[in-house]
């Protein structure tokens, strides 16, 4: 039962059968969902290893005329976003991931934010990395969140909670949007 582990335990669970089962995929089908449709300002994120793939999704957004933001972690693990127009030039790399260069923007309301997650619940509780940092952007903002997720990473049980995590109003697999 999910409930009875605690998160450090399901994140090492997780992640090893995410990269036990890992298939090249694509999530581009998200962008006929009325919301993104709709939407002028959308935050989102470069993939990396096992996690669903975003870079046919974010030349998608951006070919649609979108500002895409990607997010930079602080120096206190909060998120800053910054305008993104697909350049791999305007990127760099900290640690395992590549980080958008350039000025922040902290006016901006997304319309939507992309997420990653391990897994979500049915209730739309997301279990992410670990450090807090999308909960904290997510807790900022009013806009339709939506998690990228593989095939069978949305979970009927539900998963352990704290007081400072956020909840998603929708998950995707490469087949389905899910909305709670």
């Amino acid at each position: 039962m999910v409930i009875s582990e605690n998160k450090s335990q399901l994140r090492k669970r997780f992640r090893k059968e995410r990269a036990d089962r890992f298939i090249e995929d694509s999530w581009i089908h998200i962008i006929s969902a009325n919301e993104i449709q709709d939407a002028k300002n959308v935050a989102t994120y470069l993939s990396y290893e096992f996690e669903p793939n975003t870079n046919d999704l974010n030349t998608a957004l951006i070919s649609l005329g979108k500002n895409l933001y990607l997010p930079r972690l602080k120096e206190n693990n909060d998120i800053e976003w910054v305008n993104w127009d697909g350049s791999q030039e305007s990127l760099r790399v900290s640690g395992k991931i590549r980080e958008p260069i350039g000025a922040t923007d902290e006016s901006i309301d997304f319309e939507v934010i992309i997420v990653p997650a391990l897994h979500v619940d049915r209730r739309g509780n997301r279990l992410g990395q670990g450090g807090g940092s999308y909960d904290r952007a997510l807790a900022r903002s009013k806009g339709w969140k939506i998690a990228l997720l593989h095939r069978g990473e949305i979970t009927n049980e539900p998963l352990p909670l704290e007081p400072h995590d956020q909840k998603v109003n929708a998950a995707a697999t490469p087949e389905i949007i899910v909305r709670f």
